[in-house]
């Protein structure tokens, strides 16, 4: 079936996040699912690897909500600003500031900016395997939250181009794993696997999470 014809498939909200809790409360498998996704870099010849001695912190949130009678999760469209990451597919987060108790405050706060949602009506399940990003030099720790109902969404449009509401049911269809040469923003070229969601590229980072996350879920289901 082409991918832009996957239909939503009915699963119930609070079983997913009953399930979800309990694998959360067992060993995650990180490395062991993230390589699957994990992009073959080629490195130029005047290209470094960062100081990981120096890297900074991020939290980011896979946010998950009941919207027609099934469990969506949003991502979103970054603006071309000349960052590291300019123009990718994310999931809402950034870096730690000095106010952050912790990385899942980061998320939460950084998902309350970007979406522009009611960040305190999230709850969380808990949290993935931590992620080093050597393009940006981050460790990033993806949170797990859930709203009882679909956000409103109000994005700040200096840092979101787009809000990409998504089934977990469509994530979870295999024949959207792809792969294809990718240039990123920092200049490197890598022979990258991808989830093609509806026609975004969503790769490198973002797709290592999101086969932790969707490994999980099929545990659960």
């Amino acid at each position: 079936m082409h991918v832009e014809t996957i239909y939503i498939v009915a699963m119930n909200f609070y079983e997913v996040v009953h399930h979800l809790q309990q694998q959360l409360q067992q060993p995650l498998p990180g490395d062991a699912i993230r390589q699957t996704m994990s992009p073959g870099l080629r490195f130029p010849g005047n290209w470094k690897l960062p100081d990981m001695q120096k890297a900074k912190q991020a939290g980011v949130l896979i946010l998950l909500y009941p919207h027609e009678q099934t469990v969506f999760t949003a991502l979103m469209q970054r603006n071309h600003d000349g960052h590291a990451h300019s123009g990718q597919i994310s999931f809402p987060g950034g870096k730690k500031e000095p106010t952050d108790a912790t990385l899942t405050h980061t998320a939460l706060r950084e998902t309350r900016e970007e979406f522009g949602i009611d960040d305190t009506a999230v709850q969380v399940l808990g949290t993935l395997t931590q992620l080093y990003i050597p393009a940006s030099n981050f460790w990033v720790l993806p949170a797990i939250g859930v709203l009882p109902q679909r956000p409103q969404f109000n994005p700040d449009h200096r840092e979101v181009a787009a809000v990409i509401e998504v089934p977990l049911t469509y994530l979870l269809n295999k024949t959207i794993v792809k792969t294809k040469t990718i240039t990123g923003s920092s200049g490197l070229t890598v022979e990258a696997p991808y989830y093609d969601v509806e026609g975004h590229v969503v790769w490198g980072a973002t797709a290592m999470i999101m086969s932790e996350f969707l490994y999980l879920l099929q545990q659960a289901l």
